[in-house]
């Protein structure tokens, strides 16, 4: 039952990167997902992770969470925003604005690639997934998209096929985010890949020893880790042939 596309093109140049997660952030003065943070992943030649979200008029916003709460203190969803209203807040006490996906892709495009995830809210995979497909059509970059949506991989493989996609995973059976218990054993156990096919899992990197990805990583199904917090596990990352996502420590340098 163990399935997913092995040899993407996409590898070719995603696999010569490591990948800031929310962008190469220091806190508390360069804000998670913010546009001082991927200039910083940039300049440093690094790829970035980030967060899209889709807003009631259509907009992509770049953020992490839902609620509003954590990195803009008001209250509410981001999916109940509008342009403007998006545009009145400011990230985490600083004076940086919650980017547009438009800011982050015109920064990005000819230098280095994104690993770009899709967030959805109350069921709105495919509006979406349409979204972000259509506004990558003319994107000149190198990037690919993930979830932990299944439903997300569902539809790019529908709709675009020919994107690099994966799915993002972890053992819910530790930590069980909310889902019923059969959907926390369906996504610890990668059970929709036959159907999506991702090129490539995202899964904890505290997780890795899952039997389900060791099978997918060994059938040529390409591993991405995250979060790697410390240069002993970039190293253990990288040895086994997974791309790391990492935070909180320059990888150059080996310290914050």
């Amino acid at each position: 039952m163990i399935n997913g596309r092995a040899g993407h093109p996409a590898w070719q140049i995603l696999k010569q990167y490591r990948f800031a997660h929310r962008g190469f952030h220091d806190k508390p003065q360069i804000p998670e997902n913010s546009l001082p943070a991927f200039k910083r992943a940039i300049e440093h030649g690094w790829g970035a992770e980030l967060d899209v979200h889709l807003l009631k008029d259509g907009t992509l916003a770049v953020c992490h969470d839902s609620s509003l709460k954590r990195c803009m203190g008001v209250e509410g969803n981001v999916e109940d925003l509008d342009r403007e209203g998006l545009a009145a807040l400011r990230l985490e006490g600083t004076d940086n604005h919650v980017p547009l996906f438009d800011e982050v892709l015109e920064l990005f495009e000819n230098t280095t690639p994104l690993i770009i995830e899709l967030k959805t809210h109350n069921g709105n995979h495919r509006e979406l997934t349409e979204a972000v497909c259509r506004r990558m059509d003319t994107y000149k970059g190198n990037f690919c998209i993930e979830s932990f949506d299944p439903y997300v991989l569902k539809d790019l493989k529908e709709l675009r096929p020919d994107i690099c996609r994966g799915q993002l995973a972890a053992d819910f059976m530790k930590d069980d985010d909310g889902l019923k218990m059969w959907k926390r054993i369906a996504a610890t156990n990668l059970m929709f890949s036959p159907i999506n096919k991702p090129d490539f899992i995202a899964y904890k990197f505290a997780d890795r020893s899952n039997k389900a990805l060791r099978r997918l990583v060994k059938a040529g199904v390409q591993e991405v880790s995250w979060t790697i917090r410390n240069m002993n596990d970039l190293k253990i990352c990288e040895a086994s042939g997974s791309i790391p996502i990492f935070e909180l420590f320059d990888p150059d340098e080996g310290v914050k």
